[in-house]
């Protein structure tokens, strides 16, 4: 039997954030399924790990918060996964006002810089997949994040402007909206999580992270990914401007 040609057999794709957590996930599935990958983080150190452990992988080192620099990225993308992503705790009144801009900046003015960079060339070749890393923060709030709640609001409302107008030319764009995963953003938040609500870390999981959910667990990378698979696999033409729930059951209250 003739071995089946894999789905993103001469396509590239672009990960940002991809040097640990959920973008290394999604790097591999997307390398699995035939990518050449653009893995784009500022750790150069866990670039090159990465890229020494998987085939097909190029580094490409960025600070995403240097628009420019954002903007001189290859263009010739026909997957973009906007995943970076950064958190700070605090409260509204207390909330540093450059951080605040630098988490924008970050994780929607970013994404929305790279989608204009590489849908002429989806629209090109008349197919392409935008799949937005979202959370379960893009459609509820919590205190002491108005940041990263603000910023992944928008990214939703971004993401449904592309889904509008990329449709006649063959591209998606949807989001995944994970609970907490277990990645070394989420384990950085659990001190800051900690000292902001008065309470030790282990009540942090207990209580903060676990306690809007019905399944106990942490969320990990590679469920992530494989959601995103979906979204770039044979079933993905349909489904578009979408936005994924992976929270266990947070938001079915």
């Amino acid at each position: 039997m003739t071995p089946s040609t894999p789905v993103l057999a001469d396509r590239t794709a672009l990960v940002t954030g991809a040097a640990s957590g959920i973008g290394a996930a999604i790097v591999r599935r997307l390398v699995n399924d035939g990518a050449t990958v653009l893995a784009v983080d500022r750790d150069e150190a866990g670039l090159k790990v990465l890229a020494e452990a998987v085939p097909q992988v190029e580094p490409v080192p960025c600070d995403l918060a240097d628009l420019a620099a954002v903007d001189a990225l290859p263009a010739a993308v026909d997957v973009l996964v906007n995943n970076a992503g950064l958190q700070h705790v605090a409260p509204l009144h207390e909330f540093d006002p450059e951080r605040f801009s630098l988490i924008l900046r970050v994780m929607l003015e970013a994404p929305f810089r790279l989608a204009r960079l590489t849908l002429p060339h989806m629209y090109d070749r008349g197919w392409g997949r935008v799949i937005n890393i979202s959370s379960v923060h893009g459609l509820r709030a919590s205190p002491f994040k108005s940041a990263y709640i603000s910023a992944k609001h928008g990214l939703e409302g971004l993401s449904k402007v592309i889904a509008l107008e990329g449709a006649a030319h063959g591209v998606t764009s949807n989001c995944i909206n994970p609970a907490y995963v277990r990645t070394p953003l989420v384990e950085r938040q659990i001190a800051d999580q900690a000292r902001t609500h008065g309470i030790d870390e282990d009540a942090v999981v207990e209580q903060v992270m676990l306690g809007p959910v019905a399944v106990k667990r942490l969320v990990e990378p590679d469920e992530v990914a494989e959601l995103a698979a979906v979204l770039y696999g044979s079933a993905s033409s349909s489904i578009s401007g979408s936005s994924l729930s992976m929270d266990g059951g947070w938001t079915a209250h």
